[in-house]
């Protein structure tokens, strides 16, 4: 039987096809069923604009929110044009996380601005793979402007909310026209038995999103191709209320 969410997007489907207005929208899985099908589309939808926020300790600096965007541009086809006022983005990270620096256009601003026009003058450029941004400020009114300008090209655009203060931070929470809002935090992991490197682990948590309600995950951090994972010791147990009762823990 289909879901309450199914039907409403095959009548949303119907009547735009009825209008003449029909595009099909792209998305790309995360390759964590949990997440996908938790999401419209079986994934983060492209064509529209993202913003993700770190919390937790140095959450200022927004390293798992980075990585986080990385492993997601890491997955796309084409060049990422990445915005940002600092000069703090470190390249080997992204490499880490399979988002090879060659691909990369660094753009450098010296205010939150001079970022976002430049954002949406990249996603009018069909040939990128994504446009990122790092800024602290963001309004419902330009925020609008890059969610229409993403859906006309088909770009994604992943904001990166970046803050110094906790005047700032508030700005942070402010509403958006974004499709979708998440939050990353690193966890503590799983101790090994025996020495050795142990992949990091991230709270996912979708704050907001349309067509689907706010959840949250508890997720191995992006690996070398950028890819999120559920960690092994809660697969077995991997329904959705265990996976929100240990992310809320």
């Amino acid at each position: 039987m289909a879901t309450r969410r199914e039907v409403i997007e095959d009548l949303r489907r119907q009547i735009e096809q009825l209008g003449g207005t029909f595009r099909p929208r792209k998305s790309l899985p995360f390759g964590v069923g949990a997440l996908d099908r938790h999401l419209p589309g079986n994934g983060l939808a492209l064509g529209s604009l993202h913003e993700v926020v770190e919390t937790g300790p140095a959450s200022e600096f927004a390293g798992a929110a980075t990585l986080f965007v990385a492993g997601i541009a890491a997955r796309l086809k084409g060049p990422i044009l990445w915005c940002l006022t600092r000069r703090d983005l470190f390249t080997p990270g992204l490499l880490h996380v399979g988002l090879h620096p060659d691909r990369v256009i660094y753009v450098e601003t010296y205010r939150d601005a001079d970022v976002l026009p430049l954002l949406e003058e990249g996603l009018h450029e069909k040939g990128l793979g994504a446009v990122v941004g790092e800024v602290t400020r963001l309004s419902l009114t330009t925020s609008r402007r890059l969610q229409l300008a993403a859906e006309a090209s088909g770009v994604p655009a992943l904001v990166i909310r970046r803050w110094w203060t906790v005047a700032q931070k508030d700005l942070t929470t402010l509403p958006t026209a974004a499709s979708t809002c998440w939050r990353i935090a690193p966890v503590v992991s799983k101790a090994l038995p025996a020495d050795g490197i142990i992949r990091g682990r991230w709270r996912v948590e979708l704050v907001r999103c349309r067509g689907a309600e706010p959840h949250s995950w508890i997720l191995e951090a992006c690996d070398a191709q950028g890819r999120l994972a559920l960690p092994s010791d809660m697969a077995d147990g991997s329904d959705s209320a265990k996976i929100r009762g240990a992310a809320s823990g």
